[in-house]
């Protein structure tokens, strides 16, 4: 009698229980050292996260502003030529003025048709153009802000885009308010964890807060519409300027 049919559906039947056993083991071993690893894993500490605020308050020592001549005219020629001949006058009564060309900054130059009065649009006869430039100008001294301003309504400009009072290097001013609201954080959490009956531990994490009430804070003189003329020099206050860092820090609480 040939019993290797039967020696071979055996042999298959133990290698298929022997593959089912190691795949069935397998998996366990695989799934029970995440379930140790958790079951081991310490409990979170109490924590507590409160935001410092740190506030400078210091003068500028910049001030930048918008000057503009607008030119209205029958063609657009005529508007281009004459804006052209009023800005170069003003670059030069600036460059007098001893503000540096890298100060001097076009920043806007526009042309426009009015094909539209008030009773609705005009003829072709009677489209006029608006030629428009615009230069952001830095002063360095702010004792002569004033200055600058009426000269350059005098070389023809009749437009001023406010005035924004500002600091050329914050590095240090930024490092100062950190540190202030590194201080104010940790008087805070002192306080909180004082009133709930515990002690500030080591700081865990340190972020600083972006967009939020940080800046600088000043009193900028608005958009202006300036004509010929006026008073003998225009008066202007720089003011101080403000600036509010914030941190938000994460604290351990401990007994």
């Amino acid at each position: 009698m040939n019993n290797k049919p039967i020696h071979r559906i055996l042999s298959a039947t133990l290698a298929a229980t022997l593959l089912l056993t190691g795949a069935i083991l397998g998996g366990i071993w695989a799934h029970t050292p995440v379930a140790l690893a958790q079951d081991a894993a310490p409990a979170t500490g109490r924590t507590i996260t409160v935001v410092g605020e740190g506030v400078v308050n210091m003068e500028p020592n910049v001030a930048r502003t918008n000057i503009g001549v607008e030119v209205l005219r029958a063609s657009v020629e005529e508007a281009a030529a004459e804006n052209s001949r009023i800005v170069d006058a003003l670059l030069a009564t600036l460059a007098d003025l001893d503000i540096p060309s890298e100060d001097i900054q076009t920043s806007g130059y526009n042309v426009y048709a009015e094909r539209y009065g008030s009773g609705g649009p005009v003829s072709d006869e009677e489209v006029q153009y608006r030629v428009s430039n615009t230069v952001t100008v830095i002063i360095r001294d702010l004792d002569k802000v004033g200055e600058v301003l009426d000269a350059s309504i005098k070389a023809g400009a009749n437009n001023i885009y406010g005035i924004e009072f500002l600091l050329d290097d914050a590095t240090a001013v930024r490092s100062e308010a950190r540190a202030l609201a590194v201080e104010n954080a940790k008087a805070t959490a002192e306080e909180l964890a004082m009133l709930n009956g515990v002690k500030v531990g080591k700081i865990l994490a340190i972020s600083e807060v972006v967009g939020g009430a940080g800046g600088f804070y000043n009193n900028s003189i608005s958009s202006l519409q300036i004509g010929m003329g006026g008073a003998d020099r225009t008066p202007i206050q720089p003011g101080q300027l403000r600036l509010t860092m914030q941190l938000q820090i994460t604290y351990e609480l401990v007994e």
